[in-house]
């Protein structure tokens, strides 16, 4: 079976793989152009990018346009660590707008914690 040299994509793509409907998975992909050969002269295929341009071909979106690709978003959950303390993070201190050096005052109700941010001038 011959390797193709450029990797097929849309309507190509799926021409292809109907011809190819008795071949496994990965024999697909090679034929496909998705194979890669290695230092050694082996064929190693290349399956996910495969599959990623089937799904295009078929008018599935892999990677959405409008994802924003920030990691991950704030829980607003904190928990208490083992040594005692509670750390809140950047993600939320940011959010709030607080600098380095901002002092804020503990009220402890019954299920809750506030915290009031202390003014410069307050102190003096």
């Amino acid at each position: 079976m011959a390797i193709s040299t450029a990797p097929l994509t849309g309507k190509a793509l799926l021409k292809k793989l109907k011809e190819l409907s008795h071949l496994s998975k990965s024999e697909k992909a090679k034929a496909c152009g998705y194979g890669i050969e290695t230092k050694t002269g082996e064929i190693r295929t290349n399956l996910s990018a495969f599959i990623e341009a089937v799904l295009e071909a078929e008018g599935v979106s892999v990677d959405p346009e409008h994802a924003i690709g920030r990691g991950r978003t704030p829980t607003y959950r904190v928990t208490v660590h083992a040594n005692g303390q509670i750390v809140i993070g950047k993600a939320y201190t940011e959010m709030m707008g607080l600098q380095p050096g901002d002092e804020f005052e503990v009220k402890l109700g019954y299920k809750h914690i506030h915290l009031v941010k202390l003014e410069a001038d307050s102190e003096a």
